[in-house]
C-alpha cells in the first residue's frame, strides 16, 4: 500500500520549469527596463493588448486595400463573392442519411453536418449519391438536383430561386451607309462629238 499523503511526501506531478524572472534588481540580468527597452509603446503597460490589424494609428493594411464592387443585401460586407449559405455536397448525404430518409435543415444539425439553422441550406452535387433521398432545402445547385432525381429522390424548396432579368444594353443609332454618288452615264453621241472636235494631226510632210 502506498503511504498516506503528507507533507513530508509531497512531490510536484511534473518538473518545475525555470524561468527568467524580470525586473528582480540589475544583478538578475533582467533589471532596469526587464527587457522592454526605453521608452516607447512597447514599453508601457497593457502595450500588447493592441487588436489585430492595428498599425499605431496608421491606416491599416485592410483598409488601404481596395475593396470589391456589391454592397447590397446577398453580398455583404463587401464583394460579390460573399454568400450566407451552408454548402452541403451529395457525398454527404449519401455518407449520413439512410435510403428513404427526409433530409431538412433540422436533420443536418442532428447528424452534426450543420451548427444550427440560422443559415440558408445549398445542397451541391459533388460526389455520388444512389440512395433515395427526400431533400428539403433553401438552394438546390443544377448537379444535384440532376443526382438526386436520378437516385429517385424529390427535393423541395424553401425559397423560391430569384428570376434573373436579362440585362439590356442600349440601343445605339446605327450609322447609315452613305450611297456613292450617281455619275451621268455618257450617251455614244456624246462620246462621237467628243472625238470629233479633237484637232486632227496635220502632216509634217
Amino acid at each position: 500500500m502506498p503511504d498516506d499523503l503528507n507533507l513530508s511526501n509531497l512531490k510536484p506531478a511534473q518538473a518545475r520549469k525555470d524561468r527568467k524572472r524580470i525586473g528582480r534588481g540589475l544583478g538578475s540580468g533582467k533589471g532596469r527596463y526587464s527587457g522592454r527597452g526605453l521608452k516607447g509603446q512597447k514599453s508601457r503597460s497593457g502595450s500588447h493588448k493592441m487588436r489585430p490589424g492595428f498599425e499605431g494609428g496608421q491606416n491599416p493594411i485592410y483598409m488601404r486595400l481596395g475593396k470589391l464592387r456589391g454592397g447590397s443585401k446577398d453580398a455583404l460586407p463587401v464583394g460579390p463573392f460573399r454568400t450566407s449559405t451552408a454548402p452541403v455536397n451529395v457525398a454527404t448525404l449519401e455518407e449520413r442519411f439512410e435510403a428513404g430518409a427526409e433530409v431538412t435543415p433540422e436533420t443536418l444539425v442532428e447528424k452534426g453536418i450543420l451548427k444550427n439553422t440560422k443559415t440558408d441550406v445549398k445542397i451541391l452535387g459533388n460526389g455520388e449519391l444512389k440512395k433515395k433521398l427526400s431533400v428539403t432545402a433553401h438552394a438546390v445547385s443544377a448537379s444535384a438536383r440532376e443526382k438526386i432525381e436520378a437516385a429517385g429522390g424529390t427535393i423541395t424548396l424553401l425559397r423560391e430561386p430569384k428570376e434573373r432579368k436579362p440585362k439590356r444594353r442600349a440601343e445605339r443609332p446605327r450609322p447609315v451607309a452613305e450611297e456613292p454618288a450617281e455619275t451621268p452615264e455618257e450617251t455614244p453621241e456624246e462620246t462621237a462629238e467628243e472625238t470629233s472636235e479633237e484637232p486632227a494631226e496635220e502632216d509634217e510632210s
